[in-house]
């Protein structure tokens, strides 16, 4: 396989490695709150709606800043926005020590939210570096610093347990400077950066690079993520709290059983990519909605006891799932959306080469709204349901809404390219060359093979 002109391997694997390793150590501090959020909980008496919120509002700046930094890392490069989107993060995580009200910490959680936005700085920074045969891989690859979620569920509650919440937040901050750091003392400029300071030409304006979010195609697969990444993260942040409270467990062993769920939804988000590359992107999005409905489905039945008129008399009995089915469901659930989230990003760098932190903020900031929005209406169906199982019920109708469209989008779609095939054409690969241009939505690609980013 050749590489891009003038990159070593040795550059391709240099900027793929600091880079998920980077982006595995922000996402860590994204969600810190998910483990010392409930010691907060307890300190200041927070009902499941303000902590809900608590959870979220890191979240929503990760979510919204990643238009801006995608933007901003095309223009400067990736070596210059990674160390410093990392040192602001680092500077808020430190204050938040120093915090005492409620109202205060949901400032302090602004600040430290900025760890959310390092996903698109390493997306358009990563993609510059791979030809785009290998951009799925790489870039899957690079998103298993999910990881980062499953470190935090499961180092967090020893390191509060031994230093307490604050002086696990210092850690963090200390462990962020640090890394922020290497990263620029190992890293080098992309090859397109590099490539136009030599030329002397001037970066690509705002306004050209955010041109695409007008493309309806993008903000479809802007949707997909909603559930992918941003389910993905709410649940990540709810899971500790689902176990201590619907089975009674201790945090540390709450936070293991969270971690489990993390771990598969963050590392095999690689072999998504590799996936996508090979049968295309369609194809692993609906295998991931198809498993996530079952999964979701188990997941959303509350314990339950029935009556009912035997012959004999009356006969009770119960339903209601052990903690070791239900953990094993989760790691089913995080699996398949680890695939999900490398098929949707699959085809960003091929249809918007020139565009990537722009279409792919935007889809980032899609997706990640949805780990803003979803732990609060968790814990707002925990207050009026009083149902523990109520936040999966959620999570089922917005997959098969998702799915619905999904289908029945592709399917107009290729009855509008291909009248006269039928159901047999519905499902084919059909090879064809990927487009650099925003397309609209009656030209998306068809096929499920590994040259188009199809859906």
């Amino acid at each position: 396989m050749h590489t891009l002109d003038g990159v070593s391997k040795t550059d391709q694997y240099r900027a793929l490695g600091l880079s998920t390793f980077a982006f595995t150590v922000c996402f860590a501090v994204w969600t810190i709150f998910s483990i010392i959020g409930v010691k907060i909980k307890a300190d200041l008496g927070l009902n499941d709606t303000q902590f809900g919120l608590l959870v979220a509002t890191p979240v929503l700046t990760g979510s919204i800043s990643r238009i801006f930094l995608g933007v901003w890392t095309e223009q400067f490069g990736g070596r210059i926005m990674f160390p410093l989107q990392m040192l602001i993060t680092a500077v808020a995580v430190w204050l938040l020590t120093s915090v005492q009200t409620y109202e205060v910490f949901l400032l302090a959680a602004l600040g430290l939210g900025l760890a959310g936005g390092s996903f698109i700085v390493g997306v358009a920074y990563v993609s510059q570096w791979f030809e785009k045969e290998k951009q799925g891989t790489a870039l899957g690859i690079f998103g298993a610093g999910n990881v980062g979620a499953a470190v935090t569920n499961f180092a967090a509650p020893f390191l509060v347990l031994a230093l307490g919440w604050e002086g696990t937040a210092r850690v963090y901050a200390i462990v962020l400077v640090a890394t922020a750091v290497l990263f620029y003392l190992l890293s080098k400029d992309d090859p397109a950066l590099a490539a136009r300071k030599q030329s002397g030409a001037k970066a690509v304006s705002t306004a050209k690079q955010l041109e695409p979010l007008k493309d309806i195609q993008v903000w479809r697969f802007a949707t997909y993520y909603f559930f992918v990444f941003g389910a993905f993260v709410a649940l990540a942040s709810f899971l500790p709290r689902y176990y201590v409270g619907a089975y009674g467990l201790e945090l540390t062993t709450a936070g293991i059983f969270a971690g489990l769920y993390s771990l598969p939804g963050s590392v095999f988000r690689a072999l998504g990519g590799w996936m996508s590359d090979k049968w295309g992107a369609r194809a692993v999005m609906y295998l991931t909605f198809f498993v996530s409905l079952i999964c979701l489905f188990i997941m959303s039945y509350p314990e339950t006891s029935y009556t009912v008129t035997g012959i004999n008399g009356v006969i009770t009995f119960n339903f209601g799932l052990s903690v070791t089915f239900f953990v094993g469901i989760t790691v089913v659930l995080g699996f398949v959306m680890s695939l999900g989230k490398a098929a949707v990003y699959k085809h960003i760098p091929v249809y918007y080469p020139h565009h990537v932190g722009s279409v792919g903020g935007l889809v980032g900031m899609i997706g990640g709204l949805g780990g803003f929005f979803l732990p609060v209406a968790f814990g707002i169906l925990l207050d009026l349901t009083g149902v523990w199982t109520a936040p999966y019920m959620l999570l089922f109708a917005i997959v098969a809404i998702s799915t619905i469209w999904m289908h029945v989008a592709i399917r107009r779609m290729e009855k509008q390219r291909h009248p006269a095939l039928g159901e047999e054409k519905y499902l084919s690969d059909v090879p064809e060359k990927p487009v650099a241009k925003p397309q609209p939505e009656a030209a998306e690609a068809p096929n499920l093979g590994a040259q188009t980013p199809a859906e």
